[in-house]
């Protein structure tokens, strides 16, 4: 007898993007251009402004009389394709400046002006499709139109853009579009598109009644219902366990400082466009930077417990650790959801260390970093060196100090023999970083857990603490937060999971569906039961219909459902059927009691 085997899965289709791949940078630098043609043969009033390519795709900004519509960008893509068909010879030209501003006078193209004074090196490059187009650009391209695929090229929407994002100046209209190397590329791409859809936290949020945002309250200020707000302690809950395992100790400090604090700090000098303005008792405190502004940090606070009294080396390492709600004064076109909010819970603390005692403290808390990360299944993931640019004057500290900090991240890193990469420039201004980038289900990388080592705050706050010796000296800081932003956690947990949570986080872990009004009072009691003992149960007692139940438990993504007929009842029975591992059968009331805090426990399913 000959054994049949399913035949072998193709392999997943990678999709780069554009910054690491120099083919995809040639095809979409010469698909926009190819775009921008296109728009400006059907419609000749049309300006064209700037056309970079983005991590996906590319975009063109366009100034036109008339809005464009979906029919036009069908069109456009049809124009695109005769252009690509046409086999056009892509030119690289330089001139000079004089000569390029002659060529955009003569035919009267404002915009392309206002670009040429931006390029300060020469000569100015120009790139012709054939001797029918050409624009300003820097490139690279590719040699030929018909290099392009059309198949694998996709106008994908139409949106407003100001010139030069200033309100004030004209609103022009951007056309974004992707290009691949083959269709088989756009087709995953437009499969990931439609996953992400499925899956986007905002629509999930809503539909498992999670979050909401309300216009009166404002953009980017989340309020979390009950069921969401059972998922953040459950988080929380959760690192607060392991953090007292590791000695750490939990303050709590207020919304709100006076500026002097962040001035001293050096957030208020760095950082202030992103603060929310400061409140002043007088316009003259007001034009002095005198009064107090909310929070962007939590660090500085901790900075002041650390020095309410002097430490002895034998108090270091001091572990000091809050939730602390932060709040920063973001544009409102960035804000998104929960993954870019204007105020935020941040599961922050800070250590103060020993010089001697560094290493150690450092690895432990990438210990736990890895350990939340093994307990919410997140498995992909690099860490990322975050470094300062030498060239760059936003860092403040001396080079020592910066050198010793970046230092004691690569031992780290190189101790635990961790899968890591160099990001220069990612450094936040008073000190290195360990950033873990997460990659989730749909190859989008999120940065989640960070640790900073940090010199330089100690020295601008004047920290101190009592040597073995009697001496006086400096502690070193460690800045850390497994979680980083918690709502921005739990955004991109709805969508990792497709707001199907592992059992101990499900904000309902159990719900019970009763066959009639008979076995109501039997649920209920279970419920009662299952409470005391910590499960979140709950009882459907809606009266519908048994199949409507299961449904409506099914869409809400109930990780365990309990079905309760006559049978159930005489047997101190459910009959129990999960969304992990389908029907299980009718079990004893104590035997799920069990077996769910067990899975609870475990952080595994039922």
């Amino acid at each position: 007898m000959v054994s049949s085997s399913a035949p072998p899965q193709s392999p997943p289709i990678h999709l780069p993007k554009t910054s690491e791949s120099e083919s995809l940078k040639k095809i979409r630098h010469t698909a926009s251009h190819v775009m921008a043609m296109a728009v400006q043969k059907l419609f000749p009033k049309a300006q064209v402004t700037i056309g970079p390519w983005i991590e996906n795709g590319f975009y063109y900004d366009f100034d036109n009389p008339e809005p464009f519509t979906e029919k036009d960008l069908k069109a456009i893509k049809k124009e695109m394709t005769k252009i690509i068909q046409r086999k056009l010879p892509v030119i690289r030209e330089e001139v000079s400046r004089d000569e390029a501003k002659q060529r955009i006078t003569a035919i009267q193209e404002s915009y392309k002006l206002e670009i040429l004074e931006d390029i300060k090196q020469e000569p100015i490059t120009i790139y012709h499709l054939g001797d029918l187009w050409w624009d300003l650009c820097a490139g690279p391209h590719l040699e030929n139109t018909a290099e392009l695929n059309a198949e694998a090229i996709e106008l994908e929407s139409v949106a407003g853009a100001y010139w030069r994002g200033d309100e004030t100046k004209a609103q022009l209209q951007r056309i974004y579009a992707t290009a691949w190397e083959t269709p088989e590329q756009l087709a995953e791409y437009k499969r990931r598109k439609e996953e992400a859809l499925r899956r986007d936290h905002r629509k999930l949020g809503k539909e498992l009644g999670l979050f909401i945002f309300a216009d009166p309250v404002g953009p980017g200020l989340p309020l979390w219902t009950p069921k969401g707000t059972v998922l953040r302690s459950t988080l929380e809950d959760f690192l607060k366990q392991e953090q007292l395992k590791r000695g750490y100790l939990p303050v709590v400090t207020p919304h709100i400082a006076r500026v002097d604090l962040f001035k001293q700090s050096g957030h208020w000098q760095k950082y202030k466009e992103d603060m929310f303005p400061a409140m002043a008792e007088t316009e003259e405190d007001r034009a002095n930077e005198i009064g107090f502004v909310m929070k962007p940090m939590n660090c500085p606070f901790h900075i002041q417990i650390y020095k309410s009294e002097l430490r002895s080396y034998r108090e270091l390492p001091m572990r000091l650790a809050e939730f602390g709600t932060v709040y920063r004064y973001e544009q409102s076109g960035e804000l998104g959801g929960l993954t870019r909010v204007r105020g935020f819970t941040v599961d922050d603390s800070h250590l103060f260390v020993t010089p001697e005692q560094l290493d150690a403290e450092f690895l432990n808390v990438v210990d736990l970093i890895l350990t939340v990360f093994k307990s919410l299944q997140l498995k992909n993931f690099r860490a990322r060196l975050s470094f300062r640019d030498p060239a760059s004057d936003k860092y403040i500290g001396s080079d020592e100090a910066w050198d010793k900090a970046e230092s004691a991240i690569r031992r780290a890193v190189e101790t635990l023999g961790m899968n890591h990469f160099e990001g220069i420039g990612e450094a936040a201004f008073y000190g290195p970083k360990l950033d873990f980038i997460f990659q989730d289900a749909l190859e989008r990388e999120w940065q989640l857990g960070t640790v900073q080592v940090d010199y330089i705050l100690p020295e601008r706050f004047d920290l101190e603490y009592v040597a073995e010796g009697g001496a006086r000296q400096r502690p070193v800081m460690i800045h850390r937060a497994p979680f980083g932003s918690l709502e921005r956690l739990i955004g991109i947990l709805i969508e990792e999971y497709a707001g199907d949570f592992p059992i101990w986080l499900a904000p309902v872990q159990i719900r019970l569906l009763p066959v009639t009004e008979e076995q109501v009072p039997f649920a209920r009691q279970v419920v009662e039961q299952l409470r005391s003992h910590q499960i979140r149960a709950e009882l459907d007692h809606s009266g519908e219909r048994l199949g409507k139940m299961i449904r409506n438990a099914e869409k809400e993504k109930i990780a365990v459902m309990a079905v309760v007929g006559a049978k159930e009842v005489e047997a101190n029975a459910l009959s129990i059927r999960t969304r992990a591992s389908g029907e299980l059968g009718a079990l004893p009331v104590a035997e799920v009691s069990q077996r769910l805090r067990l899975a609870i426990a475990q952080y595994a399913d039922f």
